[in-house]
Parts: structure tokens; sequence; C-alpha cells
């Protein structure tokens, strides 16, 4: 039997299933997305509500401070995917197959344009580091090999020019390399994302995870999930041209 991953809060307060935080993931998402691609030019929600010293914060910080919840809560999720999974070719697959459906609407949510090779979206970063933890795991008494494959697929996500690049990659392994050690998980996880220190704030959900699976089951929920990531960047795009944004 398999042992979910390491957290640190204690067990009564581990209140969030795999199903929680996906929500929690593709919500905040969602927030991040629509405030870049919709609101970034309204001056309501750029013009500065408060001052931290003489920081200002408005609208847009704050929906931007949401939204870098989602990409270590989906990070963590991949990790527990990868270790639970009947069949990790199968997972790869998908991952494959939806960052290839993903790109176009990513590429018009992004640069109104159907094939911007300047940037890619997240989907392949989240493949290379599933492939990164098959390496890890597939080539284990093989160092050589182990270390060409994990430095390779970080060469790779450099040229692919993937979301977040290697540093997104190289907290993909820093989850699954330290999955039960859950101070050194949250330690080097809120290191290795700061490049913006808010999403750090994620770990405060990962930590609260009770190793359940949750109400997402079954193949139409699975790839619903999946699913959200191009349908939404495709509606965001719809409402860019509409607004004239």
């Amino acid at each position: 039997m398999k042992e979910p991953a390491a957290v640190l809060a204690p067990e009564r307060y581990r209140t969030l299933s795999g199903s929680a935080l996906k929500v929690i993931a593709v919500v905040t998402m969602f927030i991040d997305h629509a405030s870049k691609r919709l609101l970034a030019s309204n001056y309501t929600y750029t013009k500065p509500l408060f001052y931290v010293g003489k920081n200002p914060i408005n609208w847009m910080y704050i929906f931007e401070t949401i939204g870098r919840l989602a990409f270590p809560i989906f990070c963590f999720l991949l990790v527990e995917g990868f270790v639970y999974t009947r069949s990790r070719t199968r997972y790869a697959r998908n991952l494959l197959v939806f960052a290839l459906i993903s790109e176009i609407p990513f590429d018009l949510s992004r640069s109104l344009s159907p094939f911007d090779p300047t940037y890619q979206n997240v989907f392949f970063t989240l493949l290379l580091g599933f492939l990164g933890m098959y390496a890890l795991e597939e080539f284990g008494d093989k160092p050589a090999l182990q270390a060409t494959c994990v430095i390779g697929l970080a060469i790779v996500s450099m040229g692919l020019l993937c979301d977040y690049g290697p540093r997104g990659y190289a907290l993909i392994l820093i989850l699954y390399l330290l999955r039960s050690n859950a101070v050194a998980k949250t330690a080097l996880g809120c290191c290795i994302t700061n490049a913006t220190w808010r999403a750090g704030l994620a770990f405060i959900p990962i930590n609260l995870y009770n190793g359940q699976r949750g109400f997402i089951k079954g193949p139409v929920l699975k790839f619903a999930f999946y699913a959200f990531y191009p349908l939404h960047i495709l509606l965001l795009w719809w409402l860019r041209l509409r607004m004239g944004v």
C-alpha cells in the first residue's frame, strides 16, 4: 500500500482531498489568466487600492497573487498521479495529447495568433516533469543515465520555452524526491518559486492534503479536468476579441 505524500498539518486539519486541490487549482488558474488577459488594461483594476510601504496594491496584484497558487498545486497533483496511476504510459500520453490540443488556444489567448513559437503551454512542462520522475525511478541503478535524462529534459524545457520553464520542471522533481519529507519539500518548494514569493502560498492547501482522491473519479470527470485548460483559454481569447482588449 502506497503512503500519501507527507504534509505538515496535524491529521485533524487535513481536510483537502485531491479533488478539492484540483478545484482550487483550476479556480485560481482561471482568476490568474482572466486578470492577465482581460483586466490588465482596465484602470479600475490597476489603480492602487492601498500601499504596503512604497508598493502599490491593486486588484490586479490581488488576483495575480491568488493565481500564483495554481501551478505548485498542479505539480503536487502530478506527483501524486505519477505515484498512483495504473498506467504511466497512458498518463504520459494524455499529457502529450492535451499539450498539443492546448497549444493553439494558448497562443490565441496569449498573443491572438494561432502560432506563437516564443512560449509553450504548461502541459509541456508537466509532461517533461512526468518524464523526469520516470527517469529518476526507472534508472535508479544507472546514475549516469539517470542524470543524463534528467538534465536533458531540463534542457528541453528551456529549448521549448515552456511555461514556468526549468524552474517549473525542477519544482516537480523536488516534490517527487521529497514526497515523504514535508518540511524539506515545503521549504525547497517555496525557495524554487521565489521568482514570485506568492507561489509559496500554494503550500498552505498542499499541506492540508488528506491523501484521499475525493469526488473526481472516472474517465468523464478526469478528462473534464484536463479539458478545462484549453477550454477556458479559448473562452478568454473569445472574450478578448469581444471586448477589444
